[in-house]
């Protein structure tokens, strides 16, 4: 990442508000306050519109520090929290006006998780690339066709905006910018006095379902879709889901296309990727085994599949998801 001017201090105003996501709130200020452990200068603020303490969506209460009100004039960095209710976020049309104010006094601004959803609903995002929590991808793009949106990514920079994923991602953000500020080894002091990676080894396709399609509305695609669901090791060529499905394999492809965005031979792969997960999570067999159980015909289709959409090896996948245990 280019590196961004910054001044010393650096204000950071951390904007908080009723229904907001503590760790959305707390994890970026505690990487920028770590960081001044070791030559930054970051002065970390908690505004909220009033002034007064708000109560998080985990109901534990967030005192602030001042009114977003009071805050210097000029700000380093902008970092908007989001809240589970995104909706009733975006509907606070002076909460909106809020981040839309402050972001234009900020040098850069940096959303967390559905805090894209504020700065694209204030016309921030028009015209550029954002991330948000994999769950509220295809929401944000509905609602804002004007941004680019990108499921995977842990976070995106497009300019001064910094959006980011779910929750806890708002600490690879926020890494990253203490990386751009000070450089790697500032940011991998911070790293390991917090436990965290310096940066993970997958974006979110690991955790989430991107690939799952939309419910088809033609009964001939739903009778395929549950064919395959049923049965994912079983041969599911084009020719043998044109037969199931009582139309063309055109018909049947350019039907795939319309209403799930995939191929249907992406579409059987993913549902193949699904069963290998949770065969993977849940039980002791070798791989080859889950391989076959899957339908992928062999480890190693599994394991290009698995390195090519969720960026890790499916024995890498087990041990990261099958328990939190370290015995």
């Amino acid at each position: 990442m280019a590196a961004v001017t910054v001044r010393r201090p650096h204000p950071v105003a951390v904007l908080a508000f009723d229904g907001v996501q503590l760790l959305d709130v707390t994890g970026p200020a505690e990487v920028f306050t770590t960081a001044n452990d070791h030559g930054a200068d970051y002065r970390v603020s908690v505004a909220t519109p009033g002034g007064a303490d708000v109560r998080t969506s985990a109901g534990v209460r967030i005192g602030a520090d001042l009114a977003a009100a009071d805050l210097p004039a000029r700000l380093g960095t902008l970092v908007v929290p989001g809240s589970p209710d995104w909706r009733g976020a975006v509907a606070d049309t002076r909460l909106v006006g809020l981040v839309s104010a402050l972001a234009g006094r900020a040098a850069r601004t940096a959303s967390v998780c559905a805090g894209a959803f504020l700065l694209a609903e204030g016309g921030l995002l028009d015209g550029r690339r954002a991330a948000t929590h994999w769950e509220f991808a295809a929401d944000l793009a509905a609602r804002y066709p004007r941004v680019a949106v990108e499921a995977d990514p842990v976070f995106v920079r497009d300019g001064t905006v910094f959006t980011s994923a779910g929750v806890t991602a708002g600490i690879d953000l926020a890494l990253a910018l203490v990386e751009a500020d000070h450089g790697a080894e500032v940011a991998r002091a911070v790293a390991r006095r917090l436990v965290v990676f310096m940066a993970r080894p997958a974006g979110q396709s690991q955790f989430s379902a991107r690939l799952a399609p939309r419910e088809a509305r033609h009964p001939a695609l739903r009778r395929v879709m549950d064919t395959v669901g049923a049965d994912p090791a079983a041969g599911h060529d084009l020719a043998a889901l044109a037969r199931t499905a009582g139309i063309s394999p055109r018909h049947l492809s350019r039907l795939f296309r319309a209403e799930t965005g995939m191929s249907p031979g992406r579409y059987v792969e993913s549902i193949r990727l699904e069963a290998a997960q949770a065969l993977l999570a849940a039980g002791n067999d070798p791989v080859d085994t889950v391989a076959e159980q899957a339908g992928f015909g062999s480890a190693e289709t599994m394991r290009r599949t698995f390195q090519q959409v969720l960026g890790v090896a499916p024995t890498a996948y087990r041990a990261r998801f099958r328990s939190t245990s370290t015995a």
